[in-house]
């Protein structure tokens, strides 16, 4: 009797170890689906090669909530991004080109990551230690977004992040001393970084062997109504900024900030682009519109809002929070109708939007500008985040 008790006993053991077991392995089971429900996943194939014969990849970031971001070698480039509107639809919010032919062809920047020096410097000259520097003109008289050869140029070489409900794409560049009539051995590395809360995140690194200057952004056109035969002006802007950097006739810093209050620039409340657009503004008249440098209030920088678009009809709104002091609001005045839309159309005037995160322009020439100088042993760091969601 009692070894039939102590056979039961050792079944009844095993029983409950073989549940306990099953138990732990249904939980492994339910987590491993968990993760694949949550995951951000990242997907790379073949783009095109360029004209010089350089071999292009596209990668495409996809979260759980319908956000996507494809990303290309050359320059970096954000060639589409999708995002759901107030009925749960995603839709493309950014200009871009159907081919990398076109992307090869002279363009407003579409997409493209903007380096050494986004923005404009006077004449395209500076001095550093009483050296001076020659760079290469590209607008009129002076050099803009880094010269006709720069960093939306480039082919950059990437690599994938991945860990669960993030996905990073990490792109890195060496600009050579003298590139573009930079100094310095120039190491750069971007990193976009999509989330499941619908955050995309730009960081910008770099170092450098010699003293040089440096500013990055990022310059992709937003229509957050995802129809590109409609204009932008519809959008509702805010900006967390008192004051803007005027320019000159070259639209290049008078070196003076001005307020924005009783102006046209000002967009510390909601206000529709098309408001005041059209009012007859010397700023205005010089940019065509808006294309000026904002001196963003910033005081807890990378987490204070700095910047928000709302599109009532779709509901789609886009946040922005970054550690730079300037925002370029740029209303695509010089989009005039003869670039091609992905759907066989055109780009019109003022049918995106661009708000690039940066210094100011024209800062190595301005003293009393925050400064753009990066020394050898110093580690050039910042970084900015596009969070998009809906209001119903």
């Amino acid at each position: 009797m009692n070894v039939l008790k102590r056979c039961i006993f050792g079944i009844g053991l095993l029983g409950l170890a073989i549940i306990s077991v099953q138990c732990k392995s249904d939980k492994k089971m339910d987590s491993t689906v968990s993760d694949e429900k949550t995951a951000v996943t990242i997907e790379k194939s073949s783009y095109g090669t360029t004209a010089k014969g350089e071999k292009i990849d596209s990668y495409k970031l996809k979260n759980q909530n319908g956000m996507e971001v494809d990303i290309i070698t050359f320059g970096g480039i954000i060639t589409d991004l999708k995002v759901p509107n107030k009925e749960g639809v995603s839709e493309n919010v950014v200009t871009g080109f159907n081919s990398l032919a076109q992307y090869e062809k002279p363009n407003p920047f579409f997409g493209a990551l903007i380096g050494r020096y986004g923005n404009r410097i006077a004449k395209g000259k500076f001095s550093l230690d009483g050296k001076d520097y020659q760079l290469a003109i590209n607008n009129e008289t002076n050099a803009l977004h880094g010269g006709p050869n720069g960093f939306f140029k480039v082919v950059w070489k990437a690599d994938e992040v991945k860990s669960g409900e993030t996905a990073s794409l990490k792109l890195s560049y060496l600009s050579k001393d003298m590139e573009e009539g930079y100094p310095g051995n120039l190491k750069v590395f971007v990193t976009y970084t999509l989330t499941n809360n619908n955050e995309l995140e730009v960081l910008y690194e770099a170092e450098t062997d010699k003293k040089t200057v440096i500013n990055l952004t990022q310059h992709t056109y937003f229509n957050l109504s995802g129809d590109f035969s409609k204009t932008i002006l519809d959008h509702e802007l805010t900006l967390n900024a008192d004051k803007i950097v005027p320019v000159d006739a070259t639209l290049i810093p008078t070196g003076k900030l001005e307020d924005v209050a009783n102006t046209p620039f000002d967009f510390r409340t909601p206000k529709l682009i098309g408001k005041d657009i059209e009012v007859k503004n010397e700023q205005l008249i010089r940019g065509k519109g808006y294309d000026h440098c904002w001196v963003l209030n910033n005081p807890e920088k990378g987490k204070t809002i700095i910047a928000k678009v709302y599109h009532a009809p779709s509901g789609r709104v886009l946040e922005m929070t970054t550690d730079e002091p300037g925002i370029q609001f740029y209303s695509g005045n010089f989009l005039d109708g003869t670039l091609p839309t992905r759907d066989g159309k055109t780009y019109g005037h003022r049918t995106g939007l661009c708000l690039e995160t940066e210094h100011y322009p024209d800062s190595p020439n301005q003293k009393n500008f925050p400064t753009t100088v990066l020394n050898p042993g110093e580690k050039y760091k910042t970084k900015t985040t596009f969070k998009f969601s809906v209001k119903k």
